[in-house]
């Protein structure tokens, strides 16, 4: 039985930090178990500039518990007038790692994002050539589409689409929720990769839904049926390069997720990695897990891995009911639960 695991320090592939109050308040829960993170643009107003990218930087810098070792990538919000210029110049210096693409009103704070991906062609015609990562959340809007199919139906609308006429584009598909997710990326070309979250990992829509309504358990994209879950585990826990971690993590204040217009998002950072290590040992693949968190992503990013490392121990971990933000509570997942795992650090 294995008692401890140390693997390479890992990173978050994905994040929202916030910003302001609700930033210094959870900044430091990212830092404390990743090296790095992707941090999303979506703030108000969003992050679409050098000049934005560089002080959003700053002010997570000045966020974080004194002596963190933490680093920030981060991303430039597409808009359908993004000048492709100023994403090369972002790259170039260092300031932008990726560009997010957020489908307009597809989740929190996305109302300014890309209505045709055909009005987005310039920029992406020079992702391609200089090798920026595009990440993706990968859901249609149209009002037509049921919500529970939106990325199956992005995936024939879009995403094929634009890998065949893009193939040097490297892409992640994000917090993907879908057998048909999981089928597209193990069978994409390896420009195309994709990140899962913990949430995805352990539930299904039945804990949005039964025994009343349970806002703490909905985020974007939704948790889909039983049979998507079960294929999200295989993919992760499967030692696949084209798979890494991604949290999605994404805090509310409690009284904004239980509401009668509840906000999407689930806060997870505080215990991210006892959450995914949970899900490796019910599988019976922890020899994966080292790949999964640490590994894979700096490698599709093209960024060197990390050299510190990191230890968890199989001591029971109790999941507080809430934890402190700015002048509100915040409830993370699996709160009032137990962990089978305890991150040392």
């Amino acid at each position: 039985m294995t008692d401890s695991l140390t693997i390479r320090r890992p990173d978050d592939w994905h994040v929202h930090l916030r910003d302001g109050a609700m930033l210094e308040a959870v900044a430091g829960h990212t830092a404390r178990q990743f090296a790095r993170a992707i941090v999303m643009p979506n703030l108000t107003p969003p992050v679409t500039t050098v000049a934005a990218g560089e002080a959003y930087r700053q002010r997570i810098m000045a966020a974080l518990p004194a002596g963190a070792d933490f680093t920030p990538l981060m991303t430039c919000y597409l808009t359908d007038n993004t000048d492709p210029e100023e994403v090369r110049r972002g790259f170039q210096q260092g300031v932008f790692t990726a560009c997010k693409l957020y489908p307009a009103g597809a989740t929190t704070n996305s109302d300014s994002g890309v209505t045709d991906i055909a009005n987005i062609r310039g920029v992406l015609e020079v992702m391609a050539e200089i090798g920026m990562v595009l990440c993706v959340h990968g859901e249609v809007t149209s009002a037509d589409i049921d919500i529970f199919d939106r990325e199956a139906v992005f995936i024939e609308r879009i995403l094929k689409p634009l890998i065949a006429e893009l193939p040097q584009l490297k892409v992640v598909f994000e917090h993907i929720t879908t057998s048909e997710a999981v089928d597209f990326v193990t069978g994409a070309p390896d420009n195309v990769a994709a990140t899962i979250t913990p949430q995805h990992l352990h539930i299904n829509r039945n804990a949005m839904l039964v025994g009343g309504i349970r806002p703490h358990a909905y985020c974007l994209p939704v948790a889909k049926r039983e049979a998507h879950r079960l294929a999200l585990r295989k993919a992760a826990t499967s030692g696949s390069s084209k798979f890494f971690l991604g949290t999605d993590s994404a805090p509310h204040a409690r009284e904004a997720k239980e509401s009668a217009c509840g906000c999407a998002g689930i806060f997870n950072a505080p215990f991210a990695l006892e959450s995914y290590l949970a899900v490796f040992e019910e599988e019976g693949a922890i020899e994966h897990f080292e790949g999964f968190a640490s590994l894979h992503g700096p490698r599709f990013y093209g960024l060197p891995v990390n050299e510190a490392q990191v230890t968890l121990e199989k001591v029971e971990t109790q999941v507080p009911a809430a934890l402190p933000g700015p002048d509100t509570q915040l409830v993370p997942f699996h709160a009032g639960e137990s962990l089978r795992w305890r991150f040392v650090g």
